[in-house]
């Protein structure tokens, strides 16, 4: 059975989801490792998420508070945050509720802004991360293709990412009632990644024409080449924080990249600057925009004069209200497509009960065409007939078991089975039991 523990936005703090989003060690591999009975994980941690998607190997209520303790205890050994802090700030959803969920979160439903496009990739490259470190399985694969396919339906049919707007955008908007003239402002991008290109984009949108970047990995250069900034090195870092308009911060880093300290520095540099007889322009306020989650900022910024300071706290705070036809058409699909991953799901499960069936019936016919052989079938013909009746017999039957599977029924079939032909079917009837609700386990 599939689980997923799950702390969001709507959930946790932002403090504690960033405490969970670095890890010292990847989380999946120790789920993954608890016990046998836990077949696979992926982890998807984002700037307002993180969530747990575990393959358990027993469909079955017991499973779920041991695929619960597998999670909470990877997430101790790896980030340091115990089960005891956890609690409240987390919800577990198990059986079809799992693909919905997933499925929504990749199609940006459950997003902050709704209908962000970030989220897609996020959810992408938790499989791929998963795969390099072995922790999926054919199911949690199954999931996560499906939840693409699932995404790619709700952009192409719905006006969803119209409606919705990313995070980069909506900081800009928060931003742009202080800004008269976006040509003007003197913007420095902090980071390199994904963000940060969807950030230049969004930038020049708004008319923003001087841009300059800064990696404290070391990429600025090679970034500024391919999106035509200026790079900014370590050593004039400073200097370009306190000069500038506006500073967007989004990088992985584990750390502040900027602090009170950094605008200190920037300063002191200035002065000397302009001790040397090149005057620098100190006017008008300035804007920090963090976007990294651990912060990039230190919140000491917001106690340097003339600085305001806007985190993914604040930006949630002013999310828009839901364009509610646009989500109510993606959140159809996205109920449908659950629907149809979770009949794939039962008409697997109730394929062990069609086989032994067949199984059966063909085993009770070969002995019948044996004795018919014995007393000699001239020609074949009363083989041919015995065998197309069967074949004729079994159609029904096979079909039906699938339509019960579909709705949730699939144990009736099972039970028939064995009431009138004695047939036992390995797991069963457990194997292909309904999907139990489970409660808010947070």
């Amino acid at each position: 059975m599939l689980l997923c523990v799950s702390a969001s936005h709507k959930t946790a703090s932002f403090e504690l989801l960033e405490r969970l989003s670095v890890p010292r060690t990847p989380v999946a591999p120790l789920i993954a490792e608890h016990a046998e009975l836990v077949q696979g994980a992926v982890v998807v941690a984002t700037c307002n998420r993180f969530e747990a998607y575990v393959d358990m190997d027993e469909p079955v209520t017991a499973a779920v508070a041991l695929g619960v303790d597998a999670t909470l205890s990877a997430i101790e050994a790896a980030t340091g945050v115990p089960a005891s802090e956890l609690e409240g700030s987390y919800t577990v959803l198990g059986g079809d509720d799992v693909a919905e969920h997933l499925f929504s979160v990749a199609s940006g439903l459950e997003s902050v802004v709704v209908g962000e496009g970030e989220i897609a990739g996020q959810v992408r490259r938790a499989l791929t991360e998963s795969r390099q470190l072995g922790t999926t399985s054919a199911e949690l694969e199954r999931l996560f293709q499906r939840a693409s396919e699932a995404q790619r339906g709700v952009k192409n049919s719905t006006a969803i990412g119209r409606a919705g707007r990313s995070l980069v955008r909506l900081g800009l908007e928060l931003a742009d009632s202080r800004i008269a003239d976006w040509s003007t402002q003197r913007v420095l991008l902090v980071g390199t990644g994904a963000y940060a290109a969807a950030t230049v984009a969004a930038l020049r949108d708004q008319g923003a024409e001087d841009i300059s970047v800064h990696s404290p990995s070391g990429r600025a250069a090679k970034f500024a080449a391919k999106h035509g900034l200026r790079a900014v090195s370590a050593e004039t870092f400073p200097s370009a924080v306190a000069h500038a308009d506006l500073v967007i911060t989004c990088t992985t880093s584990e750390h502040h990249v900027v602090s009170a300290a950094t605008f200190a520095a920037g300063r002191t540099g200035a002065e000397t600057t302009a001790a040397a007889g090149c005057p620098v322009d100190h006017a008008g306020r300035r804007l920090v925009i963090d976007l990294g989650l651990p912060r990039n900022v230190d919140p000491d910024v917001a106690t340097v004069p003339g600085v305001d300071l806007l985190d993914l706290e604040t930006i949630r705070l002013h999310a828009p209200l839901e364009e509610l036809q646009a989500t109510d058409a993606a959140r159809d699909l996205v109920r449908d497509a659950a629907r149809r991953f979770a009949s794939v799901g039962e008409r697997k499960n109730i394929t062990p009960a069609v086989v032994a069936l067949r199984a059966h019936v063909f085993g009770v016919l070969d002995a019948e065409v044996a004795r018919v052989r014995a007393r000699g079938d001239e020609g074949g013909q009363t083989e041919q007939a015995l065998r197309h009746l069967v074949g004729v017999l079994l159609h029904t039957p096979t079909t039906r078991a699938h339509e019960l599977a579909e709705t949730g029924r699939a144990d009736e079939y099972i039970d028939a089975l064995s009431a009138l032909f004695g047939i036992e079917v390995e797991g069963s009837p457990e194997s292909a039991a309904p999907r139990r609700d489970i409660a808010d386990a947070g």
